[in-house]
């Protein structure tokens, strides 16, 4: 089939490598306009955008779809991309991670002349956690299961119904980053198998979406990241790794602010002493002990101020660790 691509991440390339590796022919893409990234702070290209010029795909990159903006640039980009998009022969239009909401022209172009509609890849089970960051947030709030669904798309935030629906468990030790990868891999396989079974005619149930158990995983802010030791260890050690890769959970010491990737929770730091939220109880052989509001975490991997990321035992002692007390606190 005849595919138009709107993505952006890598989250989203690795399904575009998919589908092209499928056989079906990805006719143009969308993807966000280039940002400045690195130390130089140069224009970088999306993976998306990569892979298509990698296989000679006609790429548009407006900042806007929306036709009626008070922006007039704006308007004359998202004018010219549903012009173009309008104009392409197409017979289905898949959307991961995009960035940009699809206003209801562009999903009824993706309607007209027979064509099947637009089907996105949503890593979650909906109707929980709609939104812009459902990996984090069901690690934040402890959820045992997550998933991805592949959803035909319409005006709402991710309320349109699913047609597959795959389930995965979600580990104590689970970061954003390994359960990012491990949906990315399950969403490419879903929308394969979705666009083989319209390309081979098969009947593509679909599944409104349950009205009960409806939640929004909004946007991570940086400042969320700030633990709060008066939590509990559990809610530490599940905000720690929801926000790895980003932003990183921080906290300051000595004037320092150390970012910390990865924990556990433990009953106790292997002797009965105990002490105020956010300081530092003693050392495991991965790690270092910090007491909580209840319980005691133990950090695994931190990062002070312009360093590596490296094993928190190692991270604390280059701080005297060893010779004096450590706490923690909120900025």
């Amino acid at each position: 089939m005849k595919i138009v691509f709107a993505g952006t991440p890598e989250f989203a390339a690795q399904a575009m490598r998919a589908i092209d590796a499928a056989g079906h022919q990805i006719v143009l893409a969308l993807t966000q306009p280039d940002r400045r990234a690195g130390r130089g702070m140069h224009f970088q290209a999306s993976p998306v955008k990569e892979f298509a010029l990698e296989k000679n795909i006609p790429v548009l990159q407006p900042s806007s779809l929306r036709r009626n903006s008070a922006d007039l640039e704006k308007q004359t980009e998202a004018e010219g991309a549903y012009q173009q998009l309008f104009q392409t022969d197409f017979d289905a239009m898949v959307v991961v991670a995009y960035g940009l909401i699809l206003p209801q022209d562009i999903l009824d172009i993706a309607e007209l002349n027979q064509r099947h509609g637009c089907f996105n890849i949503h890593a979650s089970i909906l109707p929980r956690w709609r939104g812009a960051a459902p990996i984090q947030r069901a690690i934040e709030h402890g959820d045992c299961k997550t998933g991805v669904s592949i959803m035909k798309m319409d005006a709402g935030l991710d309320t349109g119904d699913t047609v597959l629906v795959r389930e995965i468990d979600i580990t104590g030790e689970e970061t954003s980053a390994s359960l990012h990868d491990r949906l990315m891999k399950l969403g490419a396989e879903l929308i394969v198998e979705t666009l083989s079974a319209i390309a081979d005619a098969k009947p593509l149930a679909r599944t409104p979406q349950a009205i009960e158990g409806i939640t929004y995983a909004e946007k991570i802010l940086k400042g969320e990241a700030d633990i709060d030791w008066q939590r509990s260890a559990i809610e530490i050690d599940r905000s720690i790794r929801a926000f790895n890769p980003f932003p990183g959970a921080t906290s300051q010491c000595d004037s320092m602010q150390f970012k910390f990737w990865n924990s556990r929770v433990r009953d106790s730091a292997g002797s009965s002493q105990s002490g105020q939220a956010g300081e530092v109880l003693g050392f495991s052989k991965d790690g270092v002990f910090i007491q909580c509001g209840q319980g005691v975490i133990e950090v695994l991997e931190m990062q002070k101020p312009g360093g590596k990321r490296m094993s928190a035992l190692a991270c604390l002692r280059a701080q005297g660790a060893s010779s004096k007390a450590l706490r923690f606190h909120k900025e």
